[in-house]
C-alpha cells in the first residue's frame, strides 16, 4: 500500500479542516505537500487538496494581503505582489547584506541556461564569476548539477529553495527572458578564451606603400572581446546597506 493510500484510510479527523490547515500554514517556513498535511490534520488527501484550492480562491475573492500557493511541490501562504514595495521596506530595514545586482545577473543566467559551466556563465556576463557563484552555493539558491561530459567542467543549476524564494513551481514558470541572452553558439570563441584556447593570430599582411603616404600610425592595443570572461566581480555577490 503507498503512503497516500494509508494517509487516506486515516479513519479520525482531529481537527477541523479548513482552520487546521490555517494554522499549520501559517508556522511553516517551507511549502508542505498535501499528502503531508493530511496526515497531520486526519483528514483524507483528496479532501485536503480541495480545501487547500477553495481556501485560495477564498482570500483571493476576499482581497486579503496573503495568498495561498501551490509552489516547489507544497502550499504556502506569501504576500501578494501589490503589496510587494512594503514588505520589501519592512524586510530590508536594517539588513546589513544583500544579493547585488552582479548575483542576480548570474544567477539569472543559471536559471535560463542550466545546466551550465562557470566558464559559460563568465563568457555571457563578461566577467569571472566565480565569487559571487560561490555566494549563491552558500546561500542554497544554486547546486552542481554533475559534469560536463566534453569538458569535465562541473555544472550548476538553480535549486527548489530557489524556486520558493520566487513563488513559481517549475522553471517553466519563469517570465520568458531567454530569447534575450546570447544563444551558446555564439560564444565558443569567448569560451575558447577563458579557458585559454585562442590560436594565435595570423600576422597581418603588409599593405603597399604609397609613394606620398604619411608614416602609417602605431597599431592599436589589442582589446579582448567584452564577453571574454577576464574581468573580475568587485566583491562576492553581497553588498552593505
Amino acid at each position: 500500500m503507498s503512503e497516500q493510500d494509508e494517509v487516506e484510510t486515516l479513519a479520525v479527523a482531529v481537527a477541523e479542516l479548513r482552520p487546521a490547515l490555517e494554522a499549520i500554514l501559517m508556522v511553516s517556513d517551507e511549502p508542505l505537500a498535501t499528502v503531508r498535511l493530511a496526515s497531520v490534520v486526519g483528514h483524507r488527501v483528496e479532501e485536503v487538496g480541495a480545501a487547500l484550492v477553495a481556501l485560495a480562491s477564498e482570500y483571493t475573492d476576499q482581497g486579503r494581503g496573503f495568498e495561498l500557493r501551490e509552489v516547489a511541490g507544497g502550499w504556502r501562504f506569501y504576500s501578494r505582489p501589490e503589496f510587494a514595495a512594503v514588505v520589501e521596506s519592512f524586510v530590508l530595514e536594517g539588513q546589513q547584506a544583500r544579493l547585488t545586482q552582479a548575483a542576480l545577473e548570474t544567477l539569472s543566467v543559471v536559471a535560463y541556461k542550466q545546466p551550465v559551466s562557470r566558464a559559460r556563465v563568465s563568457a555571457i556576463r563578461g566577467v569571472n564569476v566565480d565569487g559571487v557563484m560561490r555566494t549563491l552555493l552558500s546561500r542554497g539558491l544554486v547546486e552542481e548539477a554533475g559534469q560536463d561530459e566534453h569538458s569535465g567542467a562541473n555544472l550548476y543549476r538553480t535549486t527548489s529553495y530557489f524556486l520558493e524564494r520566487i513563488g513559481v513551481s517549475s522553471l517553466d514558470e519563469l517570465p520568458e527572458l531567454a530569447p534575450y541572452l546570447p544563444d551558446m553558439d555564439d560564444l565558443e570563441d569567448e569560451l575558447a578564451s577563458v579557458a585559454g584556447l585562442d590560436a594565435p593570430a595570423p600576422p597581418p599582411e603588409a599593405a603597399p606603400e604609397a609613394a606620398s603616404a604619411p608614416d602609417p600610425a602605431p597599431s592599436p592595443a589589442h582589446h579582448h572581446s567584452p564577453h571574454s570572461g577576464s574581468g573580475t566581480e568587485p566583491d562576492g555577490g553581497t553588498e552593505v546597506t
